[in-house]
């Protein structure tokens, strides 16, 4: 089957946009909600800036916001209005699991298979992980059973 551009998700086009932008500048970590909505509207992938577009951006794409009502996990929001691909081992809401986290190839453009082979290949299956994040799980529960006031004033002992 062939896909035309036309019947391309939403979702899927912001997904697309965004790789876009990831292979475009890959120094860069993540992109403003503008940027993405930019670089849907250069890709002009359906003819037009459909009206569901920002509406992906901001909530529905977004693995690590509440689903509302969408459970996708396409994008990882890195701030206010700031959004990267989601990658295995990032974070998300638990009502999205199992949410869909990039297009299906058959559901876009033969163009545009390479960039989701090259996703598959290189970046879901290289999971960046938070050192903070780690080092956070690693020590949870560290402080149960301990008085945290006695441990700073043993610290301070012998201080002038």
């Amino acid at each position: 089957m062939t896909t035309t551009s036309s019947a391309v998700r939403v979702a899927d086009e912001v997904w697309l946009a965004t790789a876009l932008l990831h292979r475009e500048h890959p120094n860069r970590p993540d992109f403003t909600l503008k940027e993405i909505e930019a670089r849907i509207r250069r890709e002009d992938i359906t003819g037009t800036v459909r009206r569901g577009v920002y509406p992906h951006l901001s909530v529905h794409c977004v693995a690590n916001a509440r689903p509302n009502p969408a459970r996708y996990r396409m994008l990882f929001s890195t701030g206010q209005s700031r959004r990267r691909l989601f990658r295995p081992g990032d974070p998300f809401d638990a009502g999205r699991a199992g949410g869909k986290i990039m297009p299906r190839r058959e559901d876009v453009p033969a163009k545009y298979h390479p960039l989701i082979d090259g996703h598959e290949a290189t970046w879901a299956s290289a999971p960046v992980r938070d050192p903070l994040l780690e080092l956070a799980r690693r020590q949870r529960g560290v402080w149960k059973g301990l008085d945290p006031d006695r441990y700073v004033r043993g610290l301070r002992e012998g201080w002038k």
